[in-house]
């Protein structure tokens, strides 16, 4: 299932960082697009965690990891491709620091291509540890709607190197992939627990909220869902409550919040 429409903030990082930053020589086969992967099957982690795997292969990485934000704010590990990657994912939250924070706070990716010269100053506990594992550069991916931050996905390779025009191109598109996953995953959970008649109630409230906060954004009515499914995602509510807040006007969208 695609993203959806490009947001605009997305765009803007993309073309800045497809324009400079990147290896437009190398002579790596351009990555499939994960697109037209098989879908993955199982829960939500098994899912995200062979989406990493998948990720790992096609970027010619040692691995890739991916964590999201617990809706106080805090961050907490979701899956990565392998357990020696989980455990280099995990140690930015016993540091403090590391690609996944930055990219988050600073809503951009982080490309770090040789660990050495770009890192040792920026994360002095974690740019050391890793490095002691093998690992000599790392990329890390927002996984954002609007001003929701969900998390990271963080790129880690054994060899020095920019990544490929191609590369980053799909490592965008992994991201978008990830934020769809996790925003589908609560929205299943969510719909499994309602009983018939109820989904069938905010669904319909749904679209209603969906036309509200279209108006509220200027946007589409399939940006406005995202933005929705973001929110509630972030706040860890049920959509149809989210939907429910809108309806009754407890609860208006802005830029600064969605």
């Amino acid at each position: 299932m695609r993203f959806g429409a490009r947001l605009t903030w997305l765009g803007r990082v993309r073309r800045g960082w497809m324009a400079s930053g990147v290896d437009d020589t190398s002579g790596r086969d351009r990555p499939s697009d994960p697109e037209a992967t098989a879908p993955p099957v199982g829960d939500v982690v098994t899912q995200l965690r062979a989406v990493c795997g998948d990720a790992a292969r096609a970027l010619s990485a040692s691995g890739v990891g991916l964590s999201v934000m617990a809706t106080n704010g805090t961050y907490g590990m979701a899956t990565a491709s392998d357990p020696v990657t989980e455990r280099i994912e995990e140690l930015q939250f016993t540091f403090g620091e590391g690609p996944c924070v930055d990219a988050v706070a600073t809503c951009r990716p982080v490309l770090i291509p040789d660990l050495d010269v770009d890192a040792m100053r920026r994360w002095p506990v974690y740019a050391p540890a890793i490095h002691d594992a093998g690992v000599r550069a790392v990329f890390a991916f927002p996984l954002q709607v609007g001003a929701v931050r969900l998390g990271a996905i963080d790129v880690f390779r054994v060899q020095t190197g920019l990544l490929s025009r191609a590369e980053l191109g799909y490592a965008f598109t992994v991201a978008d992939r990830v934020v769809t996953m996790l925003l589908d995953g609560q929205e299943r959970a969510t719909t499994d627990a309602d009983g018939l008649d109820d989904a069938i109630d905010n669904r319909i409230r749904l679209y209603q909220a969906q036309g509200m906060v279209m108006v509220q954004l200027g946007v589409g009515l399939a940006e406005a869902l995202t933005r929705i499914r973001a929110y509630a995602y972030a706040e860890g509510r049920p959509l149809g409550d989210v939907a429910t807040d809108i309806v009754a006007r407890r609860l208006r969208f802005d830029q600064d919040t969605t």
